[in-house]
């Protein structure tokens, strides 16, 4: 009888940077992954998941998948309901750490002690999740003291998966602003048909997700938006 392939748990980590808890989420899936349940779980790449990465989303539909965000705002949990169905459980980094009576997390390049110890609250319970859903693999018990690298400023985004997400410089309003995987939302829009003239608020929309654009700004962000993209499809068609 054929050995049936090890079922696995999918987890995706916010990738939210501009609080030092979207950090938390992205280290503590790193150390269930290499450490923790190295056997029993994947990361999916949040920014290629929402961009149309349809080897995750299928994985998502048919596998358990476990959510981590940083914040109330629950946007890896909220993307993933999305596009694959609601997630089989979600944690959200600051609710866990105050119900465990962790200090105030600072620090989004470097994390303070209670970002770290943060790391291993929710990579214990990423892990026992996965042991809930899964079932146990032989490993550690016990989170021991974090020891995965802290992230370095770059214009390249890691994610939890290991995969290079590109980081763009866009003007707006007259200043510059780094986005996040936006050549992929790019491609996928376009994939769909999508003119730059009908495709802004679907492009805003996505890049809410996994950047941070303040809602007084938004209109700015949105006319931006479609000119780079517009800027994309003019590259593509002369190809």
């Amino acid at each position: 009888m054929p050995d049936l392939p090890r079922r696995k748990a999918g987890i995706v980590a916010c990738s939210g940077e501009e609080l030092a808890e979207g950090t938390v989420t992205r280290l503590a899936a790193l150390k269930v992954l290499h450490e923790l349940r190295p056997g029993n779980t994947v990361t999916i790449c949040l920014p290629l998941f929402l961009a149309g990465g349809e080897g995750d989303r299928a994985f998502a539909r048919f596998h358990p998948t476990i959510t981590v965000d940083g914040c109330e705002l629950r946007c890896a949990a909220r993307g993933t309901e999305m596009y694959s169905g609601k997630p089989a459980a979600s944690i959200v980094v600051n609710e866990l750490a105050a119900e465990r009576g962790v200090g105030k997390i600072e620090g989004r390049r470097r994390l303070n002690e209670a970002g770290k110890q943060a790391v291993d609250v929710t990579a214990q319970k990423l892990a026992e999740l996965v042991d809930q859903f899964v079932g146990k693999q032989d490993g550690p018990e016990q989170v021991a003291e974090s020891t995965v690298p802290q992230p370095s400023e770059a214009k390249i985004a890691t994610c939890s998966c290991g995969s290079e997400v590109a980081v763009n410089e866009v003007l707006i309003a007259g200043e510059r602003v780094e986005l996040l995987a936006l050549p992929l939302i790019f491609q996928h829009c376009r994939e769909k048909g999508r003119a730059p003239e009908a495709a802004g608020e679907d492009l805003l929309q996505n890049v809410k997700i996994y950047n941070y654009v303040p809602p007084e700004a938004e209109a700015s962000y949105r006319e931006a938006i479609v000119r780079e993209y517009a800027a994309f499809c003019a590259r593509e068609e002369s190809r």
